[in-house]
């Protein structure tokens, strides 16, 4: 898709259209063969343009019947490489140090408050009526799986003893579900012990009132000991599109152990809510209405509000073993949203970026989308969940091989994973930095952007990076995981070593820049300077997931294997399943 606004694209269409009118005018003065003529070419025009527009489902479709796609298996950054999914054990292990290195600080300084701030030593809760455990409940399954008996004790212990959700303030319903629901939930499966599914279901019933609205959709607030759903005053009453739709996996796997139906359904009922809202474009805006399920004028994008309710829509379909085809059409419908309006490429390397879609009013009122070539981090999860949904919902056998070959996708299958490829190679370039650390969000460069006289880099930037000014939001990068999420996914379907190198390089970056001396790592402020200065926080993402999927991208194969899990938004492992309810929604 051109980086120029849809607004501008749109005016040229209509220019187009005008122009094919006034011709079919001429053509009914002169004659039936000038009418002829002038049909043919309208017809031609229409079809030249709806090439543009669909280039790259187009060239996917053509390309099997043309040779110009690999027919044994499709791009991977190496070609001709020995697939070995043995565990890499030097690398393994001193992922499992780098954990234990941050756990130890917070239990020293923090143990049971949410978050952690190692340079201070202390830790804070995220209400005044105090925490309920969000860095210990977020970080129990790496333990298990890195196989750490002695930290797992005294987390579970404290656990069993000390964990409380009798607390008079408001939490956040989303990031209560996929931390803390989802953190219970993975221990229950990897353990067994009841004391962690007794905790899972106490702390959903706690939460069921905030789907208590008109349309079901859930309220963005909970407060746990009133049990009362409470509205973000932020947003105006509004609720973000991912948080609502990133409640699901946990509440349907929670009924699925529970065998009680109310938790599957309030998560359904939200899919529906979302699917009767339907954009035409097959994509979602960032906010919804709790009042009347319908989407608000606001930003589309792939980043931060929206993200985890495209990832979801795969994994919906995955947790419950391809049995619920609503799933697969809903992402079906919105990976083809994604190809048509968002997909990128800058005009230098050629890298492939998502950009967003940014709604403008003029004086008249009238409504129209601006195209903004800015892609945060946390659409870096975007390039595996391509991959993965290409050998999923696309593929023409089961299992594919690996990787897959190209006569085993559909041509749609084939655009998402070749887009999922590049996407990773891009993501893997923003880590271009004096850190090697990747910034929380980068703007790529466009040939409209009037910045060539400002000596910016060929292809992508931080937005408002000037030295010697303070380093803007934007440079910051605060131990996210996505990067390393997708290269843990590209690597077993793949099989190609320079996935995990990749992967060894961020972790040897994290360990240099982000390694508190006293215990901890800390955000890094600015990924274009060194030494880098430190914030102090580490965010429990750190030991929940992406010191788990670096673990897991060195581990052997045969650890949490892709086939028989699926990971929530939280890097928390639930088992698939055959559903035992059925709706008739799903």
């Amino acid at each position: 898709m051109s980086n120029t606004s849809l607004r501008k694209r749109n005016k040229a269409a209509a220019s187009k259209a005008s122009q094919a009118e006034h011709k079919e005018s001429v053509a009914r003065r002169d004659g039936p063969s000038v009418s002829l003529k002038s049909i043919v070419s309208l017809l031609l025009c229409a079809a030249g343009f709806f090439a543009y527009q669909n280039a790259g489902a187009i060239r996917a479709y053509i390309e099997p019947w043309t040779g110009m796609s690999d027919v044994h298996s499709l791009n991977t950054p190496t070609s001709h490489h020995e697939v070995d999914f043995t565990a890499d054990i030097p690398k393994r292990d001193a992922v499992v140090a780098a954990f234990k290195y941050a756990w130890h600080a917070y239990e020293r300084d923090a143990m049971g408050d949410d978050e952690y701030h190692p340079i201070s030593h202390k830790g804070t809760n995220l209400s005044d009526a105090g925490g309920i455990g969000y860095t210990v409940v977020d970080s129990i399954d790496t333990m298990i799986l890195m196989g750490l008996e002695d930290e797992y004790s005294r987390a579970r212990k404290w656990v069993a003893e000390t964990l409380s959700f009798e607390r008079d303030g408001n939490f956040n319903t989303f990031e209560t579900t996929i931390r803390v629901l989802g953190g219970l939930l993975s221990a229950y499966h990897l353990t067994d012990d009841n004391i962690f599914l007794e905790r899972a279901k106490e702390l959903a019933d706690r939460m069921l009132p905030v789907f208590d609205t008109p349309s079901g959709l859930p309220l963005s607030m909970i407060n746990l000991a009133k049990r009362e759903g409470v509205s973000d005053k932020d947003n105006n009453g509004l609720v973000s599109t991912a948080e609502v739709s990133t409640l699901q996996l946990e509440l349907k796997y929670l009924s699925m152990l529970t065998d009680d139906e109310v938790y599957w359904e309030k998560a359904e009922k939200v899919m529906q809510v979302i699917k009767d809202a339907r954009i035409r474009t097959g994509l979602a805006s960032i906010f919804l209405n709790p009042v009347d399920g319908r989407f608000v004028l606001s930003a589309i994008r792939l980043g931060s509000r929206g993200d985890s309710y495209y990832e979801y829509l795969l994994k919906q379909y995955l947790q419950t073993n391809l049995t619920e085809p609503v799933y697969r059409d809903m992402y079906a419908d919105a990976m083809n949203g994604v190809h048509g309006q968002l997909i990128s490429k800058s005009h230098k390397a050629h890298l492939i970026y998502t950009s967003e879609l940014i709604p403008e009013r003029n004086h008249l009122n009238d409504i129209s989308w601006r195209l903004i070539p800015k892609q945060d981090h946390l659409v870096c999860f975007f390039g595996g969940s391509l991959m993965l949904g290409a050998v999923t919902t696309e593929a023409l056998v089961h299992p594919v091989s690996v990787p897959p070959r190209a006569d085993e996708l559909t041509p749609v299958g084939m655009r998402d994973w070749t887009t999922g490829v590049e996407l990773v190679r891009t993501c893997m370039k923003t880590h271009d930095t004096a850190t090697g650390l990747s910034p929380e969000i980068v703007h790529f460069r466009i040939p409209s952007d009037n910045m060539a006289s400002l000596n910016a880099p060929d292809d992508w930037y931080i937005k408002g990076a000037r030295p010697p000014a303070p380093p803007p939001y934007d440079a910051r990068y605060i131990l996210r995981p996505e990067t390393v999420e997708s290269l843990f996914i590209a690597f077993r379907l793949t099989g190609d070593p320079l996935y995990r190198q990749y992967g060894w390089n961020i972790f040897q970056a994290i360990e240099k820049h982000c390694r508190v001396e006293s215990g901890g790592y800390a955000s890094v402020l600015n990924v274009d300077s060194v030494p880098a200065e430190l914030e102090d926080k580490m965010e429990t993402f750190l030991m929940s997931e992406t010191l788990k999927y670096l673990y897991l991208l060195f581990e052997d194969a045969s650890v949490l294997p892709l086939s028989k899990y699926v990971f929530n938004t939280e890097a928390h492992p639930f088992p698939i399943f055959h559903p035992t309810i059925q709706t008739g929604f799903s």
